[in-house]
């Protein structure tokens, strides 16, 4: 699939792996780009950035459904139509369960989740039209290993996943495509307290992410072989990966401590 002419919808588009998908739609010749986000003053640099570029600025917080229905509708009164729908903007609040404050356990499930599952929602008639439409959902390598400490936020990702193979076996007939992504820890302000881990650069996750998505793959899974045997030991023998996670238990605790981005 050519980018050239596709009119695109992001979520969380000025930051982190958002900012690097939306600076490679515009590197692969998108002109028509809709962004949801919450900081104006962003927004407008990118819109300064990148003149040539028809962007519409929706400043607001996907948790807010109105924000979804504006930008559903602001799509569908200018465009007529949605080529690519990129589910991207996300928030994380680590730590024991019983001592997550109930605002950041409701706002993690709120951001991360129902709104994927309402701008979805809004936006299927708008890819419909499209006659060729995809869809990008980036979830997280926690979404596929239960660990502790990460009870909510690897829950609202493990959702998007399963959210991502419904929706694509929904939406086959209408020639609507989904692609989920699983990154790893990426080098973004959600990771800053990380400073001394290696971490992938948000530049990579959102190019091969897009790839992935260009070439209708079903998922893209970061992380290397070490993710991938920890996912299919997971999957084929629970007690053994319990096992591998319990050696580090206390260490996992430590590292999870203060780690948040709202």
């Amino acid at each position: 699939m050519e980018l050239q002419g596709k009119k695109v919808l992001i979520t969380g588009g000025t930051r982190g792996i958002g900012r690097c998908i939306v600076e490679e739609l515009i590197g692969r010749g998108v002109s028509h780009l809709a962004i949801i986000a919450r900081d104006k003053s962003r927004l407008k640099g990118l819109q300064e950035e990148y003149p040539d570029v028809k962007i519409l600025k929706i400043a607001g917080d996907v948790a807010d459904i109105d924000v979804l229905r504006e930008a559903a509708a602001r799509i569908e009164d200018k465009w007529g139509q949605l080529d690519i729908l990129i589910n991207n903007a996300g928030i994380i609040s680590a730590g024991p369960l019983e001592e997550l404050p109930d605002e950041e356990l409701y706002d993690q499930v709120a951001v991360n989740f129902t709104a994927v599952l309402l701008l979805t929602k809004y936006c299927i008639p708008l890819l419909k039209s499209s006659g060729d439409g995809h869809i990008l959902n980036i979830s997280s390598g926690l979404g596929l290993l239960g660990m502790p400490f990460y009870a909510v936020y690897g829950s609202t990702k493990a959702a998007i996943g399963h959210f991502s193979d419904c929706m694509r076996r929904e939406l086959a007939p209408d020639n609507v495509h989904i692609t989920c992504s699983f990154p790893t820890a990426t080098d973004t302000d959600m990771m800053q307290k990380f400073e001394d881990r290696k971490m992938d650069a948000p530049a990579y996750v959102a190019k091969r992410s897009l790839d992935a998505l260009l070439n209708k793959e079903l998922q893209v899974v970061f992380g290397g072989q070490e993710r991938e045997d920890h996912v299919a030991l997971n999957f084929n023998d629970r007690k053994k990966f319990d096992v591998i996670v319990a050696e580090n238990y206390e260490a996992r605790r430590a590292s999870s401590a203060g780690h948040k981005a709202l």
